[in-house]
């Protein structure tokens, strides 16, 4: 069995006012899930799932699947929406720490899967009881030379229907 890849990362909360403010996030991926599913855990102890490559598509271009936009802004930045009952959630990443953490998931997933050919499943949001509201914390994450592959991928076709929300 793999192990659980866990990161600690920053994310920028977009607002409405004028500022935005960093709040920490984990990053997580169970190689031993089927649905190949990565999760974002962000401070108020609600968990994001979905597709890794969600993620994955999302660095190149506009792409939307249920209630989880993700899109590219400018060359180093990538855009999170989380839409639920409770309203819009929207997160600003640093593309290269998402690049490392997806590139340690790639390494963890065994190549010939029997759910490669499968639908990815929608997006789905939990509340983790067993965590309470975090206050800020530092970055533990370590600073790498990010897979720029991933970057300089051309020719990603957008998925029908995706644009992103602005506003």
């Amino acid at each position: 069995m793999s192990p659980v890849i866990e990161e600690h990362a920053r994310a920028r909360l977009i607002t409405d006012g004028p500022l935005t403010r960093p709040v920490p996030v984990d990053l997580r991926y169970d190689p031993a899930d089927e649905r190949r599913t990565v999760h974002i855990g962000l401070p108020d102890g609600t968990d994001w799932a979905f597709g890794r490559d969600l993620l994955e598509r999302g660095l190149r271009t506009p792409i939307e699947r249920g209630a989880v936009r993700v899109w590219p802004c400018g060359r180093t930045q990538l855009i999170v929406e989380l839409h639920s009952t409770d309203g819009v959630e929207v997160f600003q990443f640093e593309i290269r720490t998402l690049i490392r953490f997806l590139a340690r998931t790639r390494t963890q997933t065994p190549a010939a899967s029997p759910d490669a050919d499968r639908t990815p499943q929608p997006p789905s949001r939990t509340t983790r009881p067993d965590t309470p509201p975090r206050t800020a914390r530092t970055d533990t994450s370590r600073t790498t030379h990010p897979d720029k592959g991933a970057q300089q991928e051309e020719g990603a076709t957008q998925e029908r229907g995706a644009q992103p929300a602005h506003g």
